[in-house]
């Protein structure tokens, strides 16, 4: 496992990185807690050094659990953390108030079991907060050794600049793989003249990409892509040729579907760090494989040429969610 550069930050991460999210919030029924820490300490002894969790998976519970995980070797991993959401329910709105932030840095600060959070997101921009105060508290907490680097998520090119000004965004946190490549219109670019990293994530299309779903696959009542438009049972059919295309090239790489999603991300840019998620630890495995896989420039514009033929159907999320993005 190589290390990146997350932009012009000077934060050094692994080159793969680990969503803990799905650990306990968003895909169904929490992991049991032993399995969960076996996981993400089976991680690092794999060479993964970057944890990204928030306040909103599951008000604290994740993050208590990456906390446990990794205490014992605290000074050899980055950790990512979030606030952003009132009481830390997403359901709950918005909040990024000065005194919230502050609030939430200490509860994470705690729940982590450490004294310094490495990556500190805001997890989604509040409108009625300036994202001037916003960035003016992070740079705070900063100053105070509490923080050690500003992070934002699913935020627009506009905010970007606006946070930028007043403290340099280290990394930014969006949805960005083969099946929703938005981001490539403006924020890489933008990205790129900033001098910020990208840590992508979904870099699965939320598991499409592994090449094991289909229409008939059945998701926990719990599960959130039972209200995601792109993973209608109909969308998920119609938008099995960019499976079948990504199956395919695997198979000439003599690797897995889920492996070439994720070498094709790693090949887009030097300070791209993706950090997908996962319950199981054969599918850890399998996505730190992907590091070993080099696409050829041929590779790569061939990949490109293909996906430009394919229109995949169904948006990211319902209009309930798509409001919270690109503000």
């Amino acid at each position: 496992m190589k290390t990146r550069q997350l932009g012009a930050s000077g934060l050094s991460v692994s080159e793969l990185g680990l969503g803990c999210m799905g650990l306990s919030h968003g895909y169904g029924p929490a992991t049991n807690e032993n399995e969960a820490i076996t996981l993400i300490r089976h991680a690092y002894e794999l060479g993964i050094t970057f944890f990204d969790t928030a306040e909103v998976y599951g008000q604290g519970a994740n993050e208590q659990l990456v906390g446990k995980a990794l205490h014992h070797v605290r000074d050899k991993v980055i950790i990512a953390t979030k606030f952003g959401f009132n009481n830390g329910r997403n359901t709950d709105g918005l909040d990024s108030r000065p005194e919230r932030i502050r609030q939430v840095a200490e509860n994470s600060l705690r729940y982590l079991k450490t004294d310094y959070i490495d990556l500190f997101y805001q997890h989604r921009v509040d409108p009625n907060v300036p994202v001037e105060d916003v960035a003016g508290t992070v740079k705070e907490l900063i100053a105070e050794g509490k923080v050690k680097h500003f992070g934002m998520s699913e935020a627009s090119v506009q905010s970007i600049r606006r946070a930028h000004a007043i403290q340099p965004v280290a990394a930014l946190q969006s949805e960005y793989s083969m099946f929703w490549r938005e981001p490539e219109k403006e924020i890489i670019p933008l990205l790129d003249e900033l001098g910020i990293g990208f840590v992508p994530f979904s870099p699965l299309g939320k598991g499409f990409l592994t090449g094991k779903m289909t229409a008939a696959t059945e998701f926990d009542p719990t599960d959130w892509r039972n209200i995601m438009p792109r993973f209608s049972k109909e969308n998920r059919e119609a938008n099995q040729t960019i499976v079948e295309l990504v199956t395919k090239i695997a198979s000439q790489q003599n690797a897995t579907p889920a492996q070439i999603a994720l070498a094709w991300l790693l090949a887009q840019k030097p300070w791209i760090a993706p950090i997908p998620g996962t319950t199981k630890l054969s599918r850890l495995a399998e996505n730190i494989g992907s590091v070993t896989i080099t696409l050829s420039n041929d590779d790569l514009a061939n990949i490109d040429e293909a996906l430009a033929d394919i229109r995949l159907q169904g948006e990211r999320y319902p209009a309930s969610l798509a409001g919270l993005q690109g503000r």
